[in-house]
């Protein structure tokens, strides 16, 4: 097997140098050239609201364009929380908690000079919630209204002031805000302006188009050239806003690699300096070949979201519970991923604030599997057919069609037969906000999409409220738990960290007790770099901070 493994790794490898070697560009003597393999078989969207999930938000997003609330990524010890971003300071209304003030950073320019302020927050909020905006683009709603599903408008106060309001009481409002990326209208109306058409609709698509190919923002990165499904070149903002967070790097090229081989002969070719999500097979070779291994826990789950739609085969809490006991994760981490992951028990560890008290405990048994199985009408004679629809690679996906096939073995020990639809990564990222009951499922009755849980919102609420079912959020199974909604509604409106705290960890627990999720694995989001790659650090976030980078000649 590992013969095998090597000689495709070969393959990939003289494949990758030789499409590689014209294609990356050779940097001049006096540049700082960092070149990055991705998970995604794509360029995450430039043109403001990344696609691809969250790794779109880490290379298009976070680059490009700065939100009005951003996360810290300085440290690689301390879970990452929140920051002023393009707002220094915000602030509940006390009489009515549905109104926001936000107080906005004074000087900040885009990257075609134009001034941010209050005119471009309202811009920028009408270019996803307001259907008879010029600016209103359908194509960017889905991968952010469902990410701050009830702010409803934004009013200017005065240009360093904006009022935000929301459907209902909701503190998470603040969180919600790092996923809205903040694009120069000036420069989106000058190729309004240039644009043709039959009429309005089609000149704002035009005009779309043309931001993503020549894009504006004003975060650290800003666009230098762009070759759609082949390369991104950014390079650093030595006018950025924040002094401390000018890139150290000239320049920065992203390039799509979703097979892990790929990405793996890439970097040991020289031809990339790091890659995401190194094949684990390789790991001996990567580091005996002096490139350096980063990880770290990260709030991220790996795990199957299940149907509860009628006729489903998860409706049943027996089943969902065998499940869970049934995966022997630390056996998945040691074998297939060579320790590069952490067994999941829920979506939050003992010691997390949100953990709680849950009595299923989450384990390895497969006895105990079995026996619920048996209850539920299941045996060696009986099995349960399922199926599941994951990708072949994708943003946080780990390596999802290895670790499916993995859990294929176990399962069917108690009596599952996993069947895998295996689709490409952003069609399964878009079916995910369509839902089970979607024809875009094919039959599946479980899907396997990884989830950020840096906070409430992401964590728990757009999956367990019943009223976050698609189209609105990511409910994709359609839960309908009272006690859910219940406790989403009381965490939204405590508005006291420590209080909230309390009622998301019932939450939490209640969501385990009642196997929500086939809960397998936390990513430690591993990459692979070149030893030249200096002041790196590695956060316990989805995103990394590329501002402090350094690379040795």
């Amino acid at each position: 097997m590992r013969n095998e493994k090597t000689g495709k790794t070969a393959t990939a490898m003289m494949l990758v140098v030789m499409g590689l070697a014209t294609a990356l560009p050779q940097a001049a003597a006096a540049e700082t050239v960092l070149r990055i393999g991705m998970t995604a078989a794509d360029i995450p969207r430039t043109l403001g609201q990344p696609d691809q999930g969250f790794e779109g938000n880490r290379f298009t997003g976070l680059t490009m364009y700065d939100a009005l609330t951003m996360w810290d990524l300085s440290s690689a010890d301390k879970a990452s929380v929140l920051l002023p971003g393009l707002a220094t300071e915000w602030k509940v209304d006390d009489a009515d908690h549905k109104k926001w003030v936000f107080k906005l950073r004074p000087g900040v320019k885009f990257h075609d000079g134009s001034d941010f302020n209050a005119d471009a927050v309202v811009w920028n909020v009408e270019k996803v919630l307001k259907k008879d905006a010029p600016q209103f683009d359908a194509s960017q709603v889905g991968v952010t209204a469902s990410r701050m599903p009830t702010l409803v408008s934004a009013k200017k106060i005065d240009d360093l002031t904006v009022e935000l309001t929301t459907s209902e009481p909701d503190s998470f409002l603040p969180i919600n805000l790092t996923n809205l990326f903040m694009v120069s209208p000036a420069k989106w109306q000058k190729f309004f302006a240039a644009a043709s058409g039959a009429d309005a609709k089609a000149k704002a698509q035009a005009a779309w188009d043309a931001f993503a190919r020549d894009a504006s923002g004003t975060g650290p990165w800003k666009m230098s050239s762009f070759t759609p499904r082949e390369r991104l070149e950014v390079a650093k903002n030595e006018n950025y806003w924040d002094k401390a967070r000018v890139p150290h790097v000239d320049k920065m090229v992203l390039l799509p690699m979703p097979e892990a081989n790929a990405r793996t002969a890439a970097l040991l070719a020289g031809q990339i300096d790091w890659a995401e999500a190194p094949a684990p097979d390789a790991l001996p070779e990567i580091k005996q070949r002096g490139f350096v291994i980063y990880s770290n826990e990260e709030p991220h789950v790996w795990p199957w979201q299940f149907s509860r739609v009628e006729g489903s085969p998860w409706n049943d809490v027996r089943v969902r519970k065998a499940a869970n006991l049934c995966v022997d994760r630390e056996g998945l981490r040691d074998g297939l991923l060579g320790g590069l992951m952490v067994p999941a028990t829920g979506t939050f560890e003992p010691g997390h604030p949100w953990r709680g008290n849950p009595t299923f405990q989450i384990k390895y048994d497969k006895a105990a599997a079995q026996k619920l199985m048996q209850e539920a009408g299941y045996g060696p004679s009986k099995h349960l057919a399922v199926k599941i629809q994951t990708s072949a690679s994708g943003s946080g996906q780990m390596l999802p069609l290895p670790m499916n096939e993995y859990l294929q073995q176990p399962l069917a020990e108690c009596y599952f037969d996993v069947q895998l639809d295996v689709i490409e990564w952003n069609t399964l990222f878009t079916n995910w906000r369509r839902g089970a009951k979607d024809p875009s499922a094919n039959g599946a009755n479980a899907t396997n999409v990884t989830y950020a849980a840096m906070d409430p919102f992401f964590a728990l609420v757009r999956f367990l409220q019943s009223s976050m079912a698609p189209p609105v959020s990511n409910n994709w199974g359609y839960i309908n738990n009272p006690k859910f909604d219940e406790l989403v509604t009381k965490a939204r409106t405590t508005f006291d960290p420590a209080e909230r705290d309390k009622v998301l960890a019932d939450l939490h627990a209640a969501s385990v007790d009642d196997a929500a999720f086939l809960y397998v694995a936390h990513d430690v989001a591993p990459r692979a770099m070149s030893p030249k790659i200096k002041g790196f650090v590695q956060p316990k976030s989805w995103f990394v901070d590329f501002s402090p980078i350094t690379m040795t000649q």
